[in-house]
């Protein structure tokens, strides 16, 4: 089986609250998402998404996806898609770095994988752990009052795991948390997520004067030494992010005793066999995950059910549904919520189908080099 040609759509995704505000002042209204289209000569296709937390998130931006994989596509044409090692290391021969332009393309290649097989990505990836698995909610940074108020909607959603966007001014990101946590019921979790927003001794601050709350602290700060001297600081359990980003990262902090917890985004490691790796590695290590990715819509929903329901339930600390976040529906199959969990899909692949009315014509194609 050889690639024959690669297309890329663009999509917006509205958000069903209307905005998504996090740390920096930072928002989104509308998620600029990429869809990858792998066809091979066997008559096969894969499909894979990508979609950045806008351009001040992470090093990765929806133009840049796209202009990424118009530099890298033409170098995987005559490529068998189903040996990923090999498909991995020519992307990366191809291209140093730029994780998140790779990851569609990789996801793409496993939902090829399984189809040509017959099995779904999830036994493919270790087996399927049970019926389904646990879901947060993240809350979109507000008042301290409406955040609380949002505990109730979002439980009566089935949700019980709860994740404020904090990272503003400390003073304040205590009350949020204080403010929330009255809301909790036995068996709520509560993670306070800043994002890489507080400094250092703003984080200690925060740390301290939150220390009679049952919650998590995630990403204080941008640097991985100052989230390390937080940590040494707070018996708050730590939940490590944006510095998280390759094995060897995830090595250096269980080393240090950096976290407890890390979230594993798909696309910030490069792909599904990278973020395999890195999770069967936590597993091995003792280190709890969250497994989501920057954004996205069904396509990318279906790829975090699949590692999430082949990760053993008691090192899987929550995994995220964002399609039920955003109004606009980008592919049938994709796995729906059901009271806060979900469940992968059982059919071959990824067991999506794309809903080319909803993508529109390809912004990139590129054909077969003969």
């Amino acid at each position: 089986m050889q690639i024959t040609e690669i297309l890329a759509y663009q999509v917006g995704l509205p958000l069903f609250e209307g905005s998504y505000k996090w740390s920096g002042g930072n928002s989104v209204d509308v998620f600029d998402s990429t869809v990858v289209e792998i066809r091979t000569d066997a008559g096969i296709t894969g499909f894979g998404e990508i979609c950045p937390l806008g351009p001040a998130y992470l090093p990765a931006y929806a133009a840049g996806a796209r202009a990424g994989l118009a530099e890298l596509a033409p170098h995987l044409l005559g490529l068998d898609p189903t040996h990923l090692g090999i498909f991995n290391q020519a992307m990366d021969r191809a291209m140093r770095g730029h994780p998140y332009v790779k990851s569609a393309l990789d996801m793409a290649c496993w939902d090829i994988l399984g189809k040509v097989t017959g099995q779904p990505v999830a036994v493919l990836m270790g087996g399927r752990f049970g019926d389904d698995f646990v879901l947060y909610r993240a809350i979109s940074q507000d008042t301290p009052e409406a955040m609380a108020e949002n505990v109730g909607v979002y439980r009566a959603q089935g949700y019980t795991k709860f994740q404020l966007k904090v990272g503003g001014n400390p003073d304040i990101d205590i009350q949020r948390i204080h403010r929330v946590a009255a809301e909790l019921q036995t068996g709520d979790v509560l993670v306070a997520d800043a994002n890489t927003g507080w400094t250092q001794h703003g984080a200690i601050r925060v740390a301290n004067g939150v220390r009679d709350v049952d919650v998590y602290l995630e990403q204080p700060c941008m640097r991985y030494e100052e989230c390390l001297a937080v940590r040494q600081h707070t018996d708050r359990p730590m939940v490590l992010d944006e510095v998280m980003d390759d094995v060897a990262m995830v090595l250096r902090g269980y080393k240090d005793q950096a976290m407890d917890v890390i979230n594993l985004k798909i696309s910030k490691v490069g792909g599904l066999t990278k973020a395999r790796q890195i999770r069967d590695l936590c597993v091995s290590l003792g280190i709890a995950m969250t497994i989501e990715d920057t954004w996205g819509g069904d396509i990318v929903t279906a790829a975090i059910a699949h590692l999430a329901h082949s990760t053993p339930p008691e090192m899987l600390f929550s995994a995220t549904d964002f399609n039920s976040y955003v109004t606009v529906s980008i592919a049938e199959g994709a796995p729906q919520r059901q009271h806060g969990r979900l469940a992968a899909s059982s059919e071959p692949g990824l067991g999506i189908q794309p809903r080319f009315n909803v993508l529109g014509a390809p912004v990139y194609r590129t054909k077969d080099r003969a």
